[in-house]
């Protein structure tokens, strides 16, 4: 199963480090997205630096949160924009051009489609469950998942993911499944065996 999208904590300390190799050495990661929302560009910079080579070493596609201007400094790496970074100057001037990058469409297909005339190429939707994360403002339904297979590009679903719940939106339509706090806030077990609860 390589259906994962992990994301990182907002805090990459000497923890988040031991526990990334091995993490990824599971082989159930298909991306990763770094998401440092009080990191300065230059220490997201620093961090790049370190994660990209972990990442290649285990096949991982490395993706930047809310900032496309790194794509001009590393090669094969992607990025994710939330509706509001849609419209910042720094982040259009990377839309529709040759870079793999994702766009966040809460629950809207209306949003999901203008995504994809942006050249999306994937979309995410969500919060699907209730999460710790980040604030929630926009819930979810599953019944998209089903109304998106028409739309005919890959959909990540995020919000509130665990164990117990991720076998039903890959049911439904998911292609991959976004997880953080289940796997880096998990107080019952360590990032390892969280995510090989994940078949």
């Amino acid at each position: 199963m390589k259906k994962i999208y992990l994301i990182t904590p907002n805090l990459l300390n000497k923890r988040f480090y031991f526990y990334l190799p091995k993490v990824l050495a599971t082989r159930k990661i298909k991306f990763l997205q770094i998401r440092c929302k009080k990191y300065s560009s230059k220490t997201i910079e620093k961090h790049i630096n370190k994660i990209i080579k972990i990442c290649s070493k285990f096949n991982v596609k490395l993706i930047i949160n809310d900032d496309a201007s790194f794509v001009n400094k590393h090669k094969n790496i992607g990025f994710h924009l939330g509706q509001s970074d849609l419209k910042k100057k720094k982040n259009k001037i990377f839309l529709n051009k040759n870079f793999f990058y994702g766009i966040t469409c809460h629950n809207s297909i209306s949003l999901a489609k203008k995504a994809i005339l942006l050249g999306a190429s994937y979309i995410a939707y969500g919060a699907f469950y209730s999460t710790q994360t980040k604030k929630v403002k926009f819930n979810a339904d599953k019944n998209i998942l089903l109304k998106s297979k028409k739309l005919k590009t890959k959909i990540v679903a995020i919000g509130g993911i665990t164990n117990l719940n991720y076998k039903d939106l890959l049911k439904w339509g998911a292609h991959y499944i976004a997880i953080s706090g289940f796997i880096w806030k998990n107080k019952q077990m360590n990032p390892v065996k969280a995510i090989n609860l994940f078949k």
